[in-house]
């Protein structure tokens, strides 16, 4: 017997919320490099590519969701 699990439903800017909590966790690469004595200047380059990749992949698969969705 499963668990009744709520439903929760999708949020209607979920590009918005993804790319804040892809800045977050760059602003947190920064941080952590920055509280441990690391190369910062390396940080903010890893901390930039990380964003640009993680915002590409979910525009991406947003994009292939809405087509699919338009297919049916």
């Amino acid at each position: 017997m499963k668990p009744d699990v709520p439903k929760i439903s999708a949020s209607r800017r979920s590009m918005r919320d993804s790319l804040i909590a892809y800045g977050v966790l760059a602003i947190l690469i920064v941080v952590i490099a920055t509280v441990t004595g690391g190369d910062v200047a390396r940080a903010l380059f890893v901390a930039t590519a990380f964003f640009l990749a993680a915002s590409a992949w979910t525009w991406w698969r947003a994009r292939r969701r809405a087509e699919r969705e338009r297919a049916r």
